[in-house]
């Protein structure tokens, strides 16, 4: 089954909140017949959208084609929270990579951040950036490792931007006595991810790349050039950025075995009025410390945003609302009156080590993927470190994937399963506390 469309109509945005609220930006045309450039991306969110938008700025000519929209997948339907570091804590990638590898691996992570920041306010995006996530526990052994990650990152990272609260102070600041405590991170943040994702594809063809939505790519025929064959036309490149996350399927093998979709989900309450202001007390997003983690924060017209709950199949769930309104009231019991108006799944990837794979697939073919749920601000910076290597300077790529990336056990055919297992381990934990 091509997760393209096992959920959605071919060319439309999912029914969610952000498609509701998105601004407007005119569509752009399917491939139809022969194309030359210099560089062919293929994929429409953060990164090849960054990847594609950089490389225009470096005098390249680019052509992305998309299989949907723009900002279709992950980058148009997730919980818009940029947050600080990488996916894994610092003393992690330390184990891993070494001191010097983990201190380049988080000042990427800062530049991730700033990146974003700074495309929104040069683009004139009409997109907010809000500061401020919250880290909430469920158990004081977890509330143990944030404060010592916090207190690292300040003794070691210099980063002084994150303020531990107990009990009582996050209870207060995020309306819940759910959590034994948490932190939050002022210098991470959180936007509207679709109108991102539309302002990166409108600042991309403003500065000369060629667009193509609907346009899947159903072949790659490598060699010193590469031709990337859809339906009604083709592209010859020099070089391929493949950027694809969640929507791989099976054009590379070498990054299939080490990137595999999963589903996540989302639901967005009627407005609240001024029962929103007994919720969230600032406006910060907030995620919590499950490992299948529940994030949420306030839209702008006051609903509840509230993520949560995972699948490893093709299908999503028949009732979202209901599978994402349980982990909702375990926090907020008092929301149970509330409506729910938009209810949606999206399909992200993730890795082993939920590390990116940064894969050199060939001499002239690279690829950046495998997010893990961390991709707004990391997905952004990937784009422009594949710019990078595309021209020549790839010691920023190199570092990436240098790291560990191991394959899923059981190929293709048999990981899902296999992470069903695992997941339902992890699930397990989150319920007993371990």
């Amino acid at each position: 089954m091509n997760l393209l469309y096992a959920n959605d109509r071919p060319g439309e945005y999912p029914p969610s909140y952000y498609a509701a609220t998105a601004t407007n930006l005119p569509g752009f045309p399917s491939l139809n017949g022969s194309l030359r450039a210099d560089v062919c991306v293929v994929g429409g969110g953060y990164t090849g959208l960054s990847a594609a938008l950089h490389l225009a700025q470096r005098g390249f000519d680019v052509v992305l084609v998309e299989a949907q929209r723009v900002g279709f997948g992950a980058s148009g339907r997730n919980g818009g929270q940029v947050g600080s570091g990488q996916r894994r804590d610092q003393g992690y990638l330390e184990a891993m990579a070494g001191k010097e590898a983990a201190r380049r691996l988080w000042d990427l992570a800062e530049e991730a951040k700033a990146l974003v920041q700074s495309l929104i306010a040069s683009h004139a995006m009409p997109v907010t950036f809000a500061p401020g996530i919250a880290h909430a526990c469920w158990h004081p052994h977890e509330l143990r490792h944030a404060r010592h990650n916090a207190e690292k990152l300040e003794r070691d990272y210099g980063y002084r931007q994150i303020t531990s609260l107990d009990k009582a102070g996050l209870g207060e600041l995020v309306g819940s006595d759910a959590f034994c405590g948490g932190e939050v991170d002022w210098g991470a943040g959180h936007l509207h991810p679709l109108n991102y994702a539309l302002g990166l594809a409108k600042a991309a063809a403003d500065a000369g790349v060629r667009i193509f939505e609907c346009s899947e790519v159903t072949a790659i025929t490598k060699g010193p050039k590469v031709t990337v064959a859809t339906a009604q036309g083709d592209v010859v490149a020099d070089h391929l950025i493949l950027a694809c996350n969640g929507y791989l399927g099976r054009l590379e093998p070498q990054v299939a075995a080490r990137v595999m979709p999963i589903n996540n989900f989302i639901i967005a309450t009627e407005p609240l009025g001024d029962r929103a202001e007994t919720l969230i007390r600032r406006n910060i997003a907030v995620a919590d410390s499950k490992f299948v983690v529940n994030y949420f924060r306030l839209s702008d017209d006051r609903r509840l945003l509230f993520g949560g709950c995972e699948t490893y199949g093709y299908r999503f769930p028949a009732d979202i609302a209901a599978a994402v309104r349980k982990p909702m009231l375990a926090i907020y019991p008092r929301l149970a009156d509330a409506r729910i108006d938009y209810a949606w799944g999206g399909t992200l990837a993730i890795t082993m080590n939920r590390m990116p794979c940064f894969l050199r697939v060939a001499a002239n073919i690279l690829s950046a993927s495998g997010y893990s749920g961390y991709g707004v601000a990391i997905a952004t910076v990937a784009g422009k470190v594949l710019a990078e290597a595309v021209a020549g300077q790839a010691s920023r790529f190199d570092l990436m994937a240098s790291l560990p990336q191991p394959r899923f056990p059981g190929g293709p055919g048999f990981r899902h399963p296999m992470l069903l297992l695992a997941m339902t381990w992890y699930s397990l934990r989150d319920r007993l506390g371990f």
